[in-house]
């Protein structure tokens, strides 16, 4: 069972994957499944009448804090990261609050995947939509890996799925299906690492949570990471990193996603403005 924090794209390794060997065992996957397993038991936990559905609500303090314009992020589990056999999880949450915005748009926003690379850049270097549908999304990503030194991405395809709670409240679960490590990416020499050979990261996972209150939006997103684990002799140095590095993935994800919904209600109202001359 996790444990939550008392009073949440992602945890990167900063070693270079050449520096040691290591590859994606069935018992690292087998644990990192019984974790998500836990992670989306947890989320149906939220949906029951006497539970709370944001985790923001647990701590008045920081609730108060994310409706004045912070955005909060925490560690989830304790220690962080979580070590598994041959593995590391990073599991982080972070909120913030959107005032004036509808829910709809903002998911509506969510779903356009080939503006990702707009949304979020230098991060997302590219972009697109697989396929739309009722129940799933299927998309690609490539990202840059900001924690390493050498010229590395992350290429991946993603499934997202996304259900209603109630007249105002909103969950989605997305996936990793593929993740492969770019190596010297933008030169002649790059290359994909094959899937679970090498790299240093393997599986991601997330859960949002929406729900449109208090004159706006909350939006509320675990983050949920699978990576090679770390030597022993070099974790003083690396770990500490790994925590900033999850942190800060989080917050800028976060807070660029505020600032696309604004852009987009600000050209929504010019618009409406030229049309109504």
């Amino acid at each position: 069972m996790r444990r939550i924090a008392p009073l949440p794209v992602i945890a990167g390794v900063c070693v270079s994957a050449r520096l040691f060997g290591a590859n994606l065992t069935p018992e690292t996957i087998q644990a990192w499944d019984d974790y998500v397993k836990c992670a989306q038991s947890d989320m149906q936990q939220r949906l029951t009448p006497t539970a709370r559905f944001l985790w923001i609500d647990q701590n008045p303090e920081l609730l108060r804090k994310a409706r004045a314009g912070e955005i909060v992020v925490a560690p989830v589990a304790h220690p962080e990261p979580h070590r598994i056999q041959n593995g590391l999880i990073h599991d982080w949450i972070g909120v913030a609050f959107l005032p004036d915005a509808g829910a709809s748009a903002v998911m509506n926003l969510l779903r356009d995947y080939p503006k990702y690379k707009d949304f979020y850049k230098p991060y997302v270097i590219d972009s697109k939509t697989i396929a739309l549908g009722t129940s799933e999304d299927r998309f690609s990503i490539i990202m840059r890996n900001q924690a390493v030194v050498l010229k590395t991405s992350i290429d991946g395809d993603y499934k997202s799925r996304t259900f209603q709670a109630g007249p105002h409240r909103w969950y989605t679960y997305s996936e990793s299906t593929r993740l492969q490590e770019i190596e010297d990416f933008g030169t002649p020499q790059q290359h994909l690492v094959p899937e679970g050979k090498g790299g240093l990261l393997w599986r991601l996972f997330s859960i949002s949570r929406f729900e449109e209150r208090d004159g706006g939006v909350y939006i509320e997103v675990e983050a949920i990471a699978l990576s090679r684990d770390i030597p022993f002799s070099l974790r003083w140095m690396i770990d500490p990193v790994v925590r900033r590095v999850s942190r800060s993935s989080l917050l800028t994800s976060l807070k660029q996603t505020g600032d696309a919904v604004r852009e987009q209600s600000v050209v929504a109202h010019r618009s409406s403005q030229v049309s109504a001359r």
